[in-house]
């Protein structure tokens, strides 16, 4: 009887336990039951707890109130939908991040915000995210920006007219106006009747122009040279603001150089040079050197091995230094073929657009001299700085700077069209408690009651 009754407790005991293992499983399943179908993906309920936990997390710790919790569950449902159509548009398209660049990417991450790397994990361990789930959402994060990039960035375009009208718009309300001091040089014409007075005074005009081009300081040209009344204040006009420009200058103030001096200008009256000695307002005024380079590249292959490049760039070395051309060797040797077909003219460089090796021998190298051999990550190089001049590139930034700005706003517009196109494309099928309700005859409705 004894052992009839330990038997049976003990049977009652394997039951219990097999029951409560099979409730774990079915609570692990249900935990890990598919809640989406998203074209050839899913979406589990894990990862939409976990998306679902990270936003809730830091929702409360910027003190931002939430939602109603079947509010917030949509709408994280939908990110993750909009997310994984995405990053199977990425994978179709052959797009990649690797590990180098992932790295890259969350060291930058973690300097911008100030921390280390251990206090980093320790943030997102208050959000409830480990190292790993980070890595991952960062890399999902790239994939879907690289992506909106080719299939957003093909239809959006800017036009130099657009651009025109922003920075117009932006002078009009006081938010792009410069100033300019300006100084002038009048040269008078004695006889405008007389051809042979007027292409006289031209030539002059057009030798001090010159000189002024060749270091003669403007100012002194204007005090020894301009019949204009303020010759003896070296020409000096002061401020003025573009509205305040005189007729004559005023469409070729703008787009002068600090420094350099407009071509001759010409009216009935006589002819006329103008410089911007300075400027302010309108933006920061950015003035750069900028280098006038050409250069020789003989590049190693399987077919030259190292040594034999390098030998072949002495050998083009010493017949530059012997009197041979440069251009001619640069047609015919260079392997860079852009710039070879050109004499080696790489045109005028800025800072920070060469590899450090060749922007080293740059900044190094005299005006005329012969630069190298040197090595870089592109193989033997010779270069010869032709010329150097400070550009004020004000202009240009605020180009590109206009450029951007309408570009952001086209792109922001067209990015929430191309979001929706692929969503109304896309099947998604919904799973479980998110799965349209079924009514009487057999359609199915959203739960906000609408068809789907």
């Amino acid at each position: 009887m004894k052992a009839t009754l330990r038997h049976a407790v003990q049977t009652l005991l394997l039951v219990a336990a097999v029951a409560l293992s099979l409730s774990a499983q079915a609570e692990r399943k249900l935990l890990d039951q598919v809640v989406a179908i998203v074209d050839d993906d899913v979406i589990l309920q894990t990862e939409l707890d976990a998306r679902i936990n990270t936003i809730t997390t830091r929702l409360r710790a910027q003190g931002t109130g939430l939602p109603p919790q079947d509010v917030l569950e949509e709408r994280v449902l939908e990110q993750l939908i909009t997310e994984s159509i995405q990053l199977q548009r990425a994978d179709k398209l052959g797009m990649r991040i690797s590990d180098n660049e992932l790295n890259e990417t969350m060291d930058n991450i973690v300097e911008r915000n100030g921390m280390t790397m251990a206090q980093f994990e320790q943030q997102l361990a208050s959000e409830g995210v480990t190292f790993r789930q980070a890595r991952e959402q960062i890399r999902n994060e790239m994939l879907t920006s690289r992506v909106q990039q080719r299939q957003v960035g093909n239809r959006v375009r800017v036009t130099d007219r657009e651009i025109e009208n922003y920075l117009e718009a932006l002078e009009a309300s006081g938010q792009n106006t410069a100033e300019y001091q300006l100084a002038y040089i009048f040269i008078e014409v004695d006889d405008p009747s007389d051809e042979a007075s007027v292409a006289e005074t031209r030539e002059r005009a057009q030798d001090l122009r010159q000189q002024i081009v060749d270091g003669r300081d403007f100012r002194e040209v204007a005090v020894a040279e301009s019949d204009a009344s303020n010759a003896l204040e070296g020409g000096n006009m002061g401020w003025r603001t573009e509205s305040q420009l005189p007729s004559l200058v005023a469409p070729v103030v703008p787009e002068l150089e600090v420094g350099t001096p407009s071509a001759v200008l010409e009216n009935n009256s006589g002819f006329h040079l103008v410089m911007v000695l300075d400027k302010r307002g309108g933006g920061q005024q950015q003035v750069i050197q900028q280098h006038k380079v050409r250069h020789i590249l003989i590049r190693p292959s399987e077919a030259v091995p190292d040594a034999s490049a390098e030998a072949k760039i002495r050998d083009i070395y010493n017949r530059l230094e012997q009197g041979a051309d440069f251009a001619d060797l640069a047609r015919e040797y260079s392997d860079d073929p852009v710039s070879g077909s050109d004499g080696g003219n790489l045109g005028w460089v800025n800072r920070g657009q060469m590899v450090p090796a060749f922007e080293q021998a740059m900044l190094e190298a005299d005006l005329g001299e012969l630069r190298g051999p040197f090595r870089s990550q592109f193989g033997w190089h010779i270069l010869q700085v032709q010329e150097r001049r400070q550009k004020d590139i004000s202009g240009d930034v605020k180009k590109a700077e206009a450029r951007q700005a309408i570009y952001r706003r086209k792109s922001e517009t067209e990015l929430q069209n191309w979001l929706r196109e692929i969503r109304d494309e896309a099947f998604v099928e919904f799973k479980g408690e998110y799965a349209p309700e079924e009514t009487t005859d057999g359609e199915t409705t959203d739960g906000d009651g609408s068809e789907s």
